[in-house]
């Protein structure tokens, strides 16, 4: 039955509004909780230091002069998997000002499907597998043919898009809103007004070749469980269990998790319940995997984060926090997917809590000729701001697809390092200080090792991450 998820339902609008009313009590007191990240974009607008100054706001908002709010569930047909591209259909093609509410899903669902895939429609379209078919039929930037199937599992997350910007082109600077964020409740009646989501200790993991008990190499996946009420704001563990060794549908054998959303059959694992008791996990639900579709190639890998976004995995990136990238194709083309509920910087044993989540955006385009002298001139990265702080992303290779080559979706993985990552972080931060806020390289580097603060974002997609974090107030009494 649709659930207001449904596109092609002929009863879809009005669903849809039942669904939200039904959800909307929860959902506020979901919203009002402090599990969310703090802040907000409106709070910035409202007087916050931002990168977006008065002068550039008002050149933005001139041919904005009414917004529509569009809804994009996530379905088999919404969704692409495992990949971004610029040759891919907009789902939706919306004007700078525009609200998009966008569905995600986990990839990692079909670990426990009876929590997180069964009676709901959207995820049971993308998640279905059978002899005969998958729901989605590519997973991952790879050949149409292999023995794993088309996409070879190069590249792992469900994105829900792509979101195009009428008039964006390259050169400009999206501004992407994170306006509200929501968990997605269970549909399944056994397990009403909870959420659930995964957590994979992987063997693309940092951890993986360095155990010191029991079997030195094991994948183990621990399912936690999330209140879409509110009432609590933390998250519990539910049981773990060892990777088996799974057999998919079409008869390919998976002893480790080498291709997304396998489906377990839970017979053949051993759950243990009794684990991490009396541990309260913070919830801080974000998107692991939000961005534009780069240039350097018709279809790309959604492992390694560059610099149009992707899969940065930073927990910051989460209610409140505003999103800036630049522009490589015409219309931008905005995806999102990778929802975690929560994540520790480093993401150390290959995921976060990977919950599907809800979101709604606000997109404002800042085109190249208005840029000149403000902040985001020489923006050539994906920048995070919150209430608070300015968040610069460092990667391995800051465009690994242009840095390495025709080889660069393969050689990424290998030629990754934490130097080359805090490199990056610390020459953008760097220049952010000098260009953005008028500091002498002198003045820069002194600040930047009293007052920011660098940290690992990632350690596991392959292009790793170093976060640069400067706090606003540092500013406070400095002319704009």
């Amino acid at each position: 039955m649709c659930r207001g998820d449904d596109p092609n339902c002929t009863h879809f609008a009005e669903h849809r509004r039942r669904f939200l009313g039904d959800l909307a009590p929860e959902r506020r007191a979901f919203l009002k909780s402090g599990f969310v990240a703090t802040g907000g974009a409106a709070a910035m607008a409202a007087g916050g230091l931002s990168l977006v100054g008065p002068a550039l706001a008002q050149t933005s908002a001139k041919g904005i002069r009414q917004t529509a709010h569009y809804h994009l569930p996530a379905t088999a047909e919404t969704v692409h998997w495992g990949y971004f591209s610029k040759l891919l259909k907009p789902q939706v093609e919306i004007a700078s000002g525009d609200y998009v509410t966008i569905e995600t899903l986990t990839h990692h669902a079909n670990d426990d499907a009876e929590r997180m895939v069964t009676g709901d429609p959207g995820a049971e379209s993308v998640f279905l597998w059978t002899k005969e078919k998958k729901g989605v039929a590519r997973r991952g930037a790879g050949p149409e043919t292999g023995p794993l199937g088309p996409g070879g599992g190069l590249g792992v997350h469900i994105c829900t898009g792509p979101v195009a910007i009428r008039g964006a082109e390259p050169g400009d600077v999206l501004e992407v809103r994170i306006l509200d964020v929501a968990p997605r409740p269970c549909a399944n009646p056994a397990f009403k007004g909870r959420s659930f989501g995964s957590n994979a200790a992987a063997w693309w993991g940092y951890h993986y070749k360095d155990m010191i008990t029991g079997d030195r190499t094991r994948e183990v996946v621990t399912i936690y469980e999330v209140d879409v009420s509110g009432a609590r704001d933390w998250a519990k563990a539910v049981y773990n269990f060892r990777w088996p060794g799974v057999t998919d549908p079409f008869g390919v054998a998976h002893p480790t998790i080498d291709y997304p959303g396998i489906p377990v059959d839970h017979a053949n694992t051993q759950r243990n319940f009794d684990v991490l008791k009396g541990v309260r996990v913070p919830i801080r639900p974000h998107f692991g995997t939000m961005g534009l579709a780069p240039r350097e190639a018709d279809m790309v890998n959604s492992i390694p984060p560059s610099y149009t976004g992707g899969n940065i995995d930073n927990w910051r990136i989460g209610k409140g926090a505003t999103m800036y990238y630049p522009v490589a194709v015409p219309g931008a083309l905005f995806s999102v997917g990778d929802p975690h509920a929560s994540q520790g910087d480093s993401e150390l044993c290959g995921t976060a809590i990977e919950c599907s989540l809800t979101g709604t955006f606000q997109f404002i385009l800042h085109k190249k000729a208005d840029l000149a002298g403000t902040a985001l001139e020489t923006l050539d990265f994906p920048m995070i701001e919150t209430q608070d702080d300015w968040v610069l992303s460092g990667f391995s290779y800051p465009n690994y697809l242009a840095d390495l080559g025709p080889e660069a979706q393969s050689e990424i993985f290998s030629k990754s390092s934490i130097d080359l990552a805090m490199r990056d972080a610390f020459r953008k931060m760097r220049s952010f200080l000098m260009q953005a806020k008028g500091l002498t390289e002198d003045e820069a580097i002194s600040l930047m090792s009293i007052a920011v603060d660098f940290g690992i974002t990632q350690v596991v997609d392959g292009n790793w991450g170093v976060h640069a974090i400067v706090k606003k107030a540092i500013f406070a009494d400095r002319p704009s």
